[in-house]
């Protein structure tokens, strides 16, 4: 500052006289962008670079000498602030420290530290409250050697490459601030400065916290590591439909997904009940309506084994009319299978509530053999029920086979019985377990055939509305279901092809006999379908 001449000296402390020696307010930042330099200034500044090359404003060009003028202004009355004891010989220190007011102001004047005096040593800018990064215009004054930004809100990264060429800068000191954790790799500029110039600065990691951090590490996540794996395994064993379906044992189901699906074993769900065996409607996780056949006998391992090798075959049956077998549950205290939900009945119910025509029992038995068929040919091993209580019907009426027994040792000649007292139960609406007779699946068999054929009438279901036609029909289907239950061996056993072929003509033969111009023909010629 002595460098400056002695009548710009006396038009910078006039002007700064005029200013406030306490605050710089917003008006004087107005004052300042309109102040133009004297006349001689220029004169002064390339006099001064020519005693001393080194002041700062003469490494530029062009030189803006009304900005020079400026901080020449600001350094003046920030000299004063300072208490700096003689501003015309030297400026050796800015101490704003505590005056929150201020050292924001000071700090905006980008244009006084981009020519900071050569003689500054010392910044001091503590406790003032400070916010927002660090205020890197300070490094200007590279000559610098003491920095203080403690007591502040700053926060932020640290320019520690701009801070570390500061080659004169022993003391630092940036404690009490919000600044982001340094890396590894700033190591060497820590041990550079004393530890205290870092205290709760956020630079360094917090004794606290790497503590807690070093106990969750060491302690608390593997416990946690150790609860999910846990919870994970317990999810596998007892509810594997919320795993993602590629983690989920396929046709497995636990007694907490029963459980589930059924609201509780809740009564609301309950459909069927008999001795052992609990039915009941349930949906599952992924909105799949199924049926649940619940046995609550207890079984030895190896009849549970059996039962898994069972369903495991029973799964993979896939057929019109064959239900569709999803999946299993074997546990100590219940076992289960689940298959898909029906909301038709089953053919017994079907017929005795109902009056359904020829053509839909011709259908079902048609149904029926075709599951028969693809039983025998692709899964021999494979027993089945053919009681009307146990075939069921589903939407559309398509008959379907619902109960199985793997290893059934029953011969062809016998399953061709049970189909041929099916057929015969469909057409008389009667069971064998009817008390009029007395013995059972014989004397229901025998109160058949003596009526065969001469009395048919009294043996069909009344229900069925008789023409001639189909009473003919139905007297040769009756007597292919007394074929089929002939045990006496006076008759060659008939084949499944060969009942299949039959009923298949017989089914196609009924559609001839509806179709419209079948119908106009016999009008014509006077033979309706006549009643009987």
């Amino acid at each position: 500052m002595a460098s400056i001449s002695a009548r710009t000296l006396l038009f910078i402390f006039s002007l700064v006289y005029t200013l406030s020696p306490v605050i710089l307010s917003a008006s004087v930042v107005e004052d300042l962008t309109k102040l133009q330099p004297p006349p001689d200034f220029n004169s002064t500044i390339m006099t001064n670079c020519f005693n001393n090359p080194s002041l700062r404003y003469c490494n530029f060009s062009p030189m803006d000498l009304t900005e020079i003028f400026r901080s020449t202004i600001v350094a003046s009355h920030l000299c004063n602030e300072s208490k700096n004891p003689n501003c015309a010989e030297s400026f050796p220190k800015i101490d704003l420290r505590s005056r929150p007011k201020v050292a924001p102001l000071y700090l905006s004047f980008s244009f006084f530290w981009k020519y900071c005096p050569l003689t500054i040593l010392l910044i001091d800018l503590s406790n003032n409250s400070l916010k927002g990064s660090f205020p890197i215009d300070v490094l200007n004054c590279t000559q610098i050697q003491a920095l203080d930004l403690s007591h502040n809100k700053l926060s932020g990264d640290v320019p520690v490459q701009s801070i570390s060429s500061l080659t004169n800068l022993t003391v630092f000191n940036l404690s009490y601030n919000h600044f982001s954790e340094s890396k590894m790799s700033d190591t060497e500029f820590f041990k550079r400065f004393n530890a205290s110039s870092f205290l709760h600065s956020g630079l360094l990691p917090d004794r606290k916290k790497f503590t807690m951090k070093a106990v969750f590490l060491l302690v608390c996540f593997p416990i946690l590591v150790i609860v999910t794996v846990g919870c994970f395994g317990c999810l596998c064993l007892r509810r594997p439909d919320f795993l993602p379906r590629m983690f989920r044992r396929k046709n497995k189901f636990t007694p907490p997904m029963l459980k589930a699906a059924t609201g509780g074993f809740s009564r609301k769900n309950l459909v069927g009940k008999s001795e052992g065996v609990d039915i009941y409607r349930g949906v599952l996780r992924d909105g799949t309506e199924v049926r649940i056949e619940i046995y609550w006998d207890d079984i030895s391992g190896e009849s549970g084994r059996r039962f898994i090798e069972e369903c495991k075959v029973v799964t993979q049956l896939c057929h019109k009319n064959i239900l569709q077998v999803l999946g299993w549950c074997n546990s100590r205290r219940m076992r289960a299978i689940v298959t898909e939900w029906m909301e038709g009945k089953n053919v017994e119910i079907w017929i005795s509530e109902s009056a359904p025509p020829w053509k839909q029992r011709l259908k079902i038995l048609m149904g029926v053999v075709n599951g028969m068929c693809y039983l025998q040919e692709e899964w021999p091993e494979v027993g089945y029920d053919l009681r009307t209580s146990s075939v069921l019907l589903s939407d559309d009426l398509e008959p379907l086979i619902s109960r199985f027994k793997l290893g059934d040792q029953s011969s062809s000649s016998r399953k061709i019985y049970d189909f041929g007292l099916f057929l015969l139960e469909i057409l008389v609406n009667k069971i064998p377990s009817d008390h009029e007779f007395q013995s059972g699946e014989n004397g229901f068999i025998d109160h058949v055939r003596m009526h065969y054929p001469r009395n048919l009438q009294k043996v069909i279901d009344e229900k069925i509305k008789m023409t001639e036609r189909i009473f003919d029909q139905a007297k040769k289907v009756i007597g292919l279901g007394l074929m089929c239950t002939d045990q006496s061996g006076s008759h060659h056993h008939l084949q499944l092809g060969q009942i299949s072929d039959i009923l298949t003509r017989a089914y196609e033969s009924w559609d001839v006999l509806e179709s419209p111009v079948q119908n106009r023909s016999h009008v014509n010629r006077g033979k309706g379908h006549k009643h009987i």
